[in-house]
Parts: structure tokens; C-alpha cells; sequence
């Protein structure tokens, strides 16, 4: 190998490279788009739950309790998708 020609070729700084950029492109990404998440989660007020939330439940289980009738249309699907039969249809009360 000539030394004139290695003597001539000078290495490039870090910076100049593509792939260089490539790699450090990913990280980078990462922790711009952990503070947007940060920003996001900091500045909005979550809704606060209900004080009463356990009375509140408990009238909505009374409300169920009350009238199985009008769950009888999900009963006979739900019945359907796992047996694979069709229930036989009730005639309207007269």
C-alpha cells in the first residue's frame, strides 16, 4: 500500500455517517415521545370517582334484580353462541 495515498485520506468526523444518525434516531424518539407522555398525563385532571360510589352500585344491582324479563334477549343469545341452539321463541302474552 502507498503511504501517500492513506497519508491523503483523512477520517471523517463521527457525525458525517448515516447510520450514525439511524441508531441514535430510535433512543432519541423514545425519550422526546416519554416526556410528550409525561406533559400529557401531567397537565389533565383525571375525573374524580363518584363518593358514593358504593350506594350507587348497590341501586344499580337492585335495578337488575327487579325485572329479569327484560334480560331475557341476552339469556337466549348468550345460551345460543355457547350450546349452538336456537331456543324456542316465546309467543307474546296476550
Amino acid at each position: 500500500m502507498d503511504s501517500s495515498t492513506s497519508a491523503s485520506h483523512s477520517p471523517q468526523p463521527w457525525w458525517q455517517f448515516g447510520h450514525v444518525w439511524l441508531v441514535l434516531s430510535g433512543p432519541a424518539i423514545v425519550v422526546v415521545a416519554g416526556f410528550v407522555t409525561l406533559y400529557l398525563a401531567m397537565s389533565g385532571a383525571d375525573p374524580v370517582v363518584d363518593q358514593n360510589y358504593y350506594q350507587k352500585g348497590i341501586e344499580i344491582n337492585r335495578t337488575l334484580e327487579g325485572a329479569p324479563e327484560s334480560l331475557a334477549p341476552a339469556m337466549q343469545a348468550r345460551n345460543h353462541a355457547a350450546t349452538g341452539v336456537k331456543p324456542p321463541v316465546a309467543q307474546p302474552k296476550p
